[in-house]
């Protein structure tokens, strides 16, 4: 099957070998093959959700950790394909983006547009197994999407709307496993802003070349050499805000473990940063997959160790 591998994608993923080629560019379009979106995009969900069970003293909802799972995938997807349609100029003119499906002529907008709808009824599918309250929490993060294509051209701190939509999940997890919100989910929200902030503050040190050319904004930029303390004062926030969010639910030791082991590996992230290794900063940006996991691991378990326990 004739290829064309984009530099930031996953080589040769199950999905590039079992799918027609004419399927290959909507894969692209969603970003299947470059999976760490969608995990960053559920685990504050997780997060949220398990921390919840937490406080309440139950063990986490497994199904519904599925459901945001499904939804986190669609809806990831549904940005990134919104993003391209309203990026395609912009994303020519950049080494990395250049050959993705629309810039490249393979998808056209009004192909790429049916697509997105596609992905949206995914969402909606999915957001209408959930409560009241989170089905009308969930749209409201449907504007912070709307607007983020577009504040690369006139902030250069995209990365703080960007991480307000990832971050949703810190409040969308909590809502949906109680039906309503409190003090403890709104400072996890904030720790997943920070977090979010940071790793792509990271992830746009490959493109720093060419949005200096075309007038593309970032945290990169504005950090300049001073980017490895500007990242590490955005994941300081992020550790101090989960610790917040732990003391408020209250959580368990092995909450306060993962938030430890999710501290130590954004520390070793700082350390390993190289700001003209566009390789290295791609490696790291994936790595958050797994400090994010880290951080659930210790509430999931937690939770379970209390649910079991009452």
């Amino acid at each position: 099957m004739s290829e064309l591998h984009l530099p930031d994608a996953l080589p040769r993923s199950w999905l590039q070998r079992l799918l027609p080629a004419t399927a290959l560019p909507y894969v692209q379009l969603a970003r299947i093959d470059r999976p760490v979106g969608w995990w960053l995009l559920v685990l504050p969900c997780w997060w949220s959700s398990a921390l919840a069970a937490d406080a309440l003293g139950q063990i986490p909802n497994f199904f519904q950790l599925l459901m945001l799972l499904i939804g986190a995938v669609a809806m990831r997807g549904a940005g990134c394909t919104y993003n391209d349609i309203a990026d395609a100029d912009l994303d020519a003119q950049v080494t990395r983006t250049r050959m993705r499906p629309i810039p490249s002529g393979r998808v056209s907008r009004k192909q790429a547009a049916v697509f997105l709808i596609f992905q949206c009824l995914v969402g909606l599918g999915v957001v209408l197994t959930l409560n009241a309250f989170a089905i009308k929490l969930a749209f409201l993060s449907l504007l912070i999407v709307a607007i983020y294509p577009f504040m690369k051209r006139i902030t250069s701190w995209p990365q703080a709307v960007l991480g307000l939509a990832f971050a949703w999940g810190g409040l969308e997890g909590w809502a949906a496993f109680t039906g309503t919100l409190a003090p403890a989910p709104f400072f996890l929200f904030a720790a997943a802003i920070f977090w979010t902030m940071g790793y792509d503050t990271i992830y746009a040190l490959q493109d720093i070349a060419d949005d200096s050319i075309i007038g593309i904004k970032s945290t990169a930029r504005f950090f300049g050499d001073n980017v490895v303390s500007g990242v590490a004062g955005l994941y300081l926030a992020s550790v101090v805000l989960a610790m917040v969010a732990l003391l408020l639910a209250p959580a368990g030791i092995l909450a306060w473990a993962g938030l430890l082991a999710f501290a130590l590996h954004l520390s070793w992230q700082l350390r390993a940063i190289e700001a003209d290794n566009p390789a290295r900063a791609l490696q790291l940006f994936r790595s958050n997959r797994d400090a994010g996991l880290l951080f659930f691991a210790g509430i999931g378990l937690d939770s379970l160790v209390h649910g079991f326990s009452v």
